[in-house]
């Protein structure tokens, strides 16, 4: 079972082109500023079978792929390593964050994490860093994080190619949610939140 902070079926700010965006609940990283502290604790979110998040995205229409966000992605990889490799196979792309370096994943030596990385087409690594607070590139908080291109699904031309933005949405128990990368704080106050 995959634990789940929240999905958004059809986004547009969370990497490249129409996602399907998965956030993944437990974080052991508690990284200062990030504004997604709930979803740090653990086994409090929606389980999902990994076939039930399959049929999900394969329902969806004009997607170019999944976007794994946090929590932190990797404290489930074996289960997200299978939902990648399902995805891939659909023809769907695989864009990850995550808040730990390519390096610290790799020196993990976990054979979960490795194949997680296998179906992964584009990973962004890095935890968020207040001091480095910078929103000059796409998906991206803090100019510490990283883009690495792990198949030739894209390029690094790719970045030229989109800038951040943010969707709001007015969900039917009246609730606002806004989702992509901007500053935060600053749209809270000018909307009153």
């Amino acid at each position: 079972m995959i634990d789940v902070y929240k999905i958004i079926e059809n986004t547009n700010v969370e990497g490249p082109g129409g996602r399907f965006c998965i956030w993944t609940q437990g974080c052991k990283k508690h990284c200062a500023g990030c504004w997604a502290k709930d979803t740090w604790s653990f086994d409090s979110g929606i389980k999902y079978s990994v076939k039930e998040l399959y049929d999900k995205i394969v329902s969806q229409k004009n997607l170019e792929g999944v976007t794994f966000l946090g929590g932190e992605p990797f404290e489930q990889a074996k289960e997200l390593s299978l939902l990648s490799e399902m995805v891939k196979q659909a023809g769907l792309s695989v864009v990850c964050f995550t808040g730990y370096t390519i390096e610290e994943l790799n020196n993990k030596n976990d054979k979960y994490i490795n194949e997680f990385l296998k179906h992964i087409d584009l990973l962004i690594d890095g935890g968020f860093e207040q001091d480095k607070f910078d929103l000059s590139r796409p998906w991206v908080g803090s100019s510490n994080q990283r883009y690495h291109f792990l198949t030739d699904f894209y390029t690094p031309e790719i970045i030229n190619k989109y800038k951040n933005k943010i969707e709001t949405r007015i969900m039917r128990d009246g609730s606002i949610l806004i989702n992509g990368m901007g500053n935060f704080e600053k749209i809270k106050r000018q909307m009153k939140i």
